[in-house]
């Protein structure tokens, strides 16, 4: 099954060695199901002919808003929503999650609530266990696109994850991708600058703790087998 990945953003140059781009993590939060991935990296103008290029979509997470006025995240919206028209298995991740909610029909905005930073522990409103997954946020999908389901929240982010009823579409703000590793450094560059010194700390202080990140990547990997035009 060949998964289409719309890459919306780089991590800093300096953690790439080590870490890999944000299709580098996902292909690793990936691997072992067969799948062929293949990144267009949207923000800098470079798209696939349309929806048929791949058999199923992923979209990333990026330092942008998806309210900002770039010319690269209107051609994304527009390309989502043929997605959806094809209705193609499609799955968004942070600002990937805010895009499809955006283009199609919610609103999202930068929340007055703060950041999202760390380990932080969902309520999983599909399979009724508790999820912990890394979130970097401060965007929120604050108005609830038609034709979904809230799968995720928590009280500080109470639409973290939508489902779609009429289109096979999944998407979750936190980041199952990430690695403490990886955050641990992001958060550490930009600390000062980003995130004051009592963020950082409450951040970093959890980030021994398990997460669950390993089973969100095996129901992202489920969902795209199940609505699969071609066998997987």
């Amino acid at each position: 099954m060949r998964i289409g990945i719309l890459e919306t953003g780089f991590p800093p140059r300096e953690l790439q060695d080590a870490h890999g781009t944000y299709p580098d993590m996902f292909a690793r939060l990936l691997a072992g199901h067969g799948f062929a991935f293949r990144a267009w990296p949207v923000l800098k103008d470079e798209f696939p002919a349309g929806p048929q290029e791949a058999d199923g979509w992923l979209i990333t997470g990026s330092r942008f808003g998806v309210y900002e006025d770039e010319p690269w995240i209107a051609r994304s919206m527009d390309l989502v929503r043929e997605i959806a028209a094809a209705k193609l298995p499609m799955v968004g991740i942070c600002f990937g999650h805010q895009l499809m909610a955006q283009a199609l029909g919610g609103h999202v905005e930068k929340s007055d609530r703060g950041w999202g930073l760390g380990p932080v522990d969902y309520r999983d409103l599909e399979i009724g266990e508790p999820m912990r997954i890394i979130a970097v946020h401060q965007d929120q999908v604050t108005t609830q696109p038609p034709a979904t389901r809230i799968i995720a929240q928590t009280d500080h982010c109470p639409i973290a994850g939508l489902a779609w009823t009429e289109t096979p579409a999944i998407s979750w703000q936190p980041h199952p991708e990430m690695s403490p590793a990886f955050t641990s450094q992001l958060i550490e560059m930009r600390r000062g600058a980003t995130y004051d010194d009592a963020l950082a700390d409450a951040a970093l202080s959890r980030m021994s703790e398990p997460l669950t990140s390993p089973a969100l990547g095996a129901r992202i990997a489920r969902f795209f087998k199940e609505n699969a035009k071609v066998d997987a």
